[in-house]
């Protein structure tokens, strides 16, 4: 490719990932489509990472190094944004490991299609096998298929049971999307003036909604191009307190109403929605048990129930019923991936 080529800003939120941190930007300098911002933002970080950032700084004019007061990823994301200068945008999260064609290949699909977003496969790592994904991201991609989606929005709310996606085939496989911002090419101005609630867990439940209905086309890469470290103590597999489903009960409702209002029935939000108030009842319930139940724990929990029960009664009798169906696979599914998770090392 010549050296006009378009701008891509590769935002990486950093926060204590001194164990992963060097691999993670290794994969990102040595992507085979140079024309790069890369947007290391230090969340505040107390261990070595913002050394490790300013010292790649000093090596590679491409890496902008932004030091913050610690905000959160949403916080570290919105800098990134405001920052970013490219034509198009990318998320790495900061113990990740990106195919060394990743950015060729979203671009690629994007300029064949016409698409506002690309995105691509990923697959889960553990930390023993680092050293090898690092060989397999610097492998040849190979030629993958290209598959347009232009129900953006139905399609995110819609295809989320890996189960049923296995029995529809590669057409529905490619029709998966959730709220993950890796492994994905943005149009920057799907950006404009969007930006992440801050101080949340689900800060990328509630962008999903707002996001994807911005976009017209979507074009899956049929491709592996990105490596998702699992790490079981990390904060989506380990905490569980009444605050964090609390944030994933109002994350869902917020989109459950969003998606509605648009006439699309919000599948995955359903099951988002009572998987959180169904969790966040045992929560208060094992306090209660061990006397150590806090009345705002309480209220809260009661306030969510009666969320989700008013969310739930506008939708039709046939729509509750397929959307409890669906909700009732993916329970299944989530009990075989926690097991598979733990057994990550």
């Amino acid at each position: 490719m010549s050296e006009l080529k378009p701008l891509v800003s590769v935002i990486v939120p950093v926060y204590n990932s001194q164990r992963y941190l060097r691999s993670c930007i290794d994969s990102i300098v040595q992507q085979s489509y140079c024309h790069l911002q890369i947007l290391l933002v230090d969340d505040g970080s107390t261990d070595t990472s913002a050394s490790i950032c300013d010292d790649y700084a000093a090596q590679d004019e491409r890496i902008c190094v932004i030091h913050q007061i610690n905000g959160g990823i949403a916080a570290a994301q919105n800098t990134g944004l405001d920052a970013a200068d490219g034509d198009y945008i990318a998320f790495c999260d900061n113990d990740d490991i990106m195919h060394h064609a990743n950015i060729e290949i979203l671009l690629q699909a994007i300029a064949a299609t016409g698409a506002d977003m690309s995105k691509g496969r990923w697959r889960q790592i553990g930390v023993s096998s680092l050293a090898q994904t690092a060989v397999q991201a610097a492998g040849e991609p190979g030629h993958p298929q290209l598959t347009v989606i232009d129900t953006p929005l139905y399609s995110y709310q819609r295809v989320f049971c890996k189960s049923l996606r296995m029995l529809g085939g590669a057409k529905a496989e490619a029709n998966y999307f959730n709220e993950s911002n890796w492994c994905r090419l943005y149009k920057r101005e799907l950006w404009d003036d969007l930006r992440f609630t801050t101080g949340h867990y689900a800060q990328d439940i509630r962008m999903a909604g707002p996001l994807y209905s911005r976009m017209k086309r979507v074009v899956d890469v049929d491709q592996v191009l990105y490596f998702w470290l699992q790490e079981p103590d990390s904060v989506t597999h380990s905490k569980r307190d009444s605050v964090f489903w609390h944030d994933n009960v109002a994350a869902a409702a917020e989109n459950f109403s969003f998606t509605l209002e648009r006439g699309i029935i919000p599948y995955r939000n359903y099951f988002g929605l009572t998987a959180s108030v169904r969790d966040e009842k045992r929560g208060v319930k094992a306090a209660q048990r061990r006397g150590k139940l806090h009345e705002e724990d309480l209220s809260r929990c009661m306030s969510d129930s009666a969320t989700m029960t008013e969310l739930i009664r506008k939708l039709s009798i046939i729509d509750r019923c397929s959307c409890a169906l669906l909700a009732q696979i993916r329970r299944v599914e989530n009990l075989i991936y926690d097991k598979k998770i733990h057994r990550m090392k």
